[in-house]
């Protein structure tokens, strides 16, 4: 799979030290898709491609917290901080999501409530973006939602298959995330194809 990097871009999504084994919402095997994006990373970064990583970035009452998730990624806090193992030195831009106290965010382009636009979308599109590629956490959840955004806004979509772990809850939602990504359009991929 050959790209024109210079309408690429690589979306590195939530590989922060709360959803990484140890952490307060730990994903299994979180850590490991560390490598292949690192490697991915500097390949966009040698051929003028952009590199993006997302940050979840909650303040410490926030909405998710009473209703769903255990606290995570607090702002500021250790748990906040991308995994030192990740290779950021080519990201151009960080988009930080899921700031706003009574509404949480698991795409990398809108807020949960469908309708506030994180901004991303407006970056890529100043910049003739058409191809993305991500990878990161969680399958079920913000590497799901992040994805079928990106197709429904028009960008030829690329999850890297072997660079996404899955929180697994509740029971399937991986399964049914995968599925939903292969009916919404979206190429899954490892990442040793793309070149």
């Amino acid at each position: 799979m050959t790209l024109n990097y210079a309408r690429s871009a690589l979306i590195l999504i939530d590989i922060q030290n709360d959803f990484c084994p140890g952490g307060a919402l730990a994903v299994k095997g979180g850590d490991e898709v560390i490598e292949p994006l690192n490697r991915l990373s500097g390949l966009f970064a040698a051929n003028g491609g952009r590199v993006i990583a997302t940050q979840d970035w909650h303040p410490a009452d926030h909405v998710s917290f009473r209703e769903l998730w255990p606290v995570h990624c607090v702002q500021g806090s250790a748990g906040a901080d991308f995994h030192a193992s990740l290779d950021l030195k080519s990201a151009c831009l960080i988009v930080r999501k899921g700031f706003r106290r009574e509404l949480d965010s698991y795409s990398a382009f809108f807020e949960n409530d469908r309708e506030t636009s994180t901004g991303l979308d407006g970056f890529l599109k100043a910049l003739s973006i058409d191809t993305l590629v991500l990878g990161g956490l969680a399958t079920d959840y913000c590497v799901l939602f992040s994805a079928l955004d990106a197709v429904a806004l028009g960008y030829k979509t690329i999850v890297v298959s072997d660079a996404i772990r899955g929180v697994g809850i509740p029971t399937g939602s991986v399964e049914r995330a995968l599925e939903s990504l292969k009916e919404a359009g979206v190429t899954l991929a490892p990442s040793g194809e793309i070149q």
